[in-house]
């Protein structure tokens, strides 16, 4: 994005959004994690542990959608606000449940209860963008503002998952197991908040001028947007496959600690490429460009079960990690530019939702693996999930190009408005 554009962009939200829009997704980064380290704590259990993990994914996934549907009806001021007050005490009950005398099952509903709560900042702060970018870019520029911006979104993303699980932590460690679910809720009432009530928010609802009827929820099964929440569902199980596989290796060489730092490889070359897509030539399709980074994707998770020393596996990371970035930059946009008429909250959330659905599965599913036959079937389960990416991507191709750029016409620039 140049400079001006940049400038015309952080003009129409105002130069407090972007680092506001950061820290309020922090608690989501940290929850999964939180969850499962403060259940293992207080359980004694990494079983159910793992269990409550993925009962947080099921919440989000299941509800997030529902989530993003209010959003599109009410509007995310009034819709966050009530989401943070709820989350935050759905993090509160989870600290004090698992040192409670309830059963193992009380546990559980408290998690699902967690991730249902969830306020999914990164998705709906993808949406508010695209209503203001709708309004303020000429026709001319705004699919490459949109890029732009959906690949800092991305960069943004990335920080927050690999910074998420290192405050949670180092939380755990220096004060207790229920520190980092209680700092997440506290994050969540302020941050979540003054997010809901920043005046980015009336200028999206501003910029859309008026908002026709929402198209049909049967819009949302159409098969250019299933094919994107299956495909960034694919890479959802590939974190959760490649963190706890990561773990696995690490443990197997003595040092299960260092993990996240290994992992953050990953999350460096994502980011960077990330940023990057913005300056790719037009004649670089989003379809291409999903084949091309998922491929990547692919050929770097082939060759985790061969990689036997930990540098080794910095630089497989750093490879998979620059196909991560394009990927996920790739399918936000397209289901930016893909979203019915007023869905965009709802399609926005169930990619969000997809990405923790599959994090949070892939986790367990790969936990159990590991422990029943090894490092080296986990490590396999990686590239089984980016396989799911690159299918998704040909289908993708097959679909071909959206119509039109993002709100081409007055009636979806209106409807793409967050409130």
């Amino acid at each position: 994005m140049s400079e001006q554009r940049e400038q015309s962009l952080v003009r129409a939200v105002g130069g407090t959004y972007f680092p506001l829009a950061l820290v309020a997704r922090m608690p989501y980064a940290m929850m999964v994690v939180g969850v499962l380290t403060l259940v293992v704590a207080g359980r004694d259990s990494l079983a159910l542990g793992g269990l409550n993990s993925a009962m947080v994914g099921i919440g989000a996934a299941t509800c997030g959608p529902l989530l993003g549907a209010a959003v599109d009806r009410f509007g995310q001021r009034r819709v966050l606000l009530v989401i943070s007050v709820a989350s935050s005490a759905a993090l509160g009950a989870m600290a004090w449940v698992v040192y409670s005398p309830l059963p193992d099952a009380a546990v559980l509903a408290v998690a699902f209860l967690v991730g249902a709560t969830a306020p999914q900042i990164a998705p709906l702060s993808r949406s508010r963008l695209v209503a203001i970018i709708s309004a303020c870019i000429p026709p001319a520029r705004r699919v490459r503002v949109l890029d732009s911006t959906m690949a800092y979104e991305s960069a943004a993303d990335e920080i927050v998952f690999i910074v998420g699980p290192v405050v949670a932590g180092v939380l755990a460690v220096t004060i207790d197991p229920w520190a980092p679910v209680v700092a997440a809720a506290a994050l969540t009432l302020v941050f979540v908040s003054a997010f809901a009530l920043h005046p980015s928010a009336a200028a999206a609802q501003a910029a859309a001028g008026r908002t026709p009827a929402a198209g049909s929820v049967r819009e949302l099964a159409r098969p250019g947007v299933v094919v994107i929440v299956v495909g960034i569902l694919g890479v959802g199980l590939f974190f959760g496959s490649m963190l706890t596989s990561l773990t696995a290796f690490m443990g197997d060489h003595g040092r299960p600690e260092e993990a996240g730092l290994v992992y953050a490889a990953m999350g460096v070359g994502s980011a960077a490429l990330a940023m990057g897509v913005a300056l790719f030539p037009a004649g670089f399709t989003s379809a291409a460009r999903w084949l091309v980074f998922g491929g990547v994707m692919l050929v770097g998770a082939l060759a985790l079960p061969g990689v036997s020393s930990v540098t080794g596996m910095v630089l497989a990371l750093l490879v998979v990690g620059l196909g991560i970035g394009p990927t996920l930059v790739t399918q936000y946009g397209l289901g930016a530019r893909r979203s019915p008429v007023g869905r965009s909250a709802t399609v926005m959330t169930m990619l969000g939702s997809a990405v923790i659905l599959g994090q949070s599965l892939a986790s367990a599913i790969t936990g159990n693996v590991a422990e029943r036959w090894g490092t080296e079937a986990a490590l396999l389960l990686p590239a089984a999930a980016a396989l799911v990416v690159v299918v998704a991507g040909a289908v993708n191709a097959r679909i071909g190009e959206p119509s039109a750029p993002v709100a081409a016409s007055p009636e979806r620039e209106a409807a793409t408005a967050g409130r």
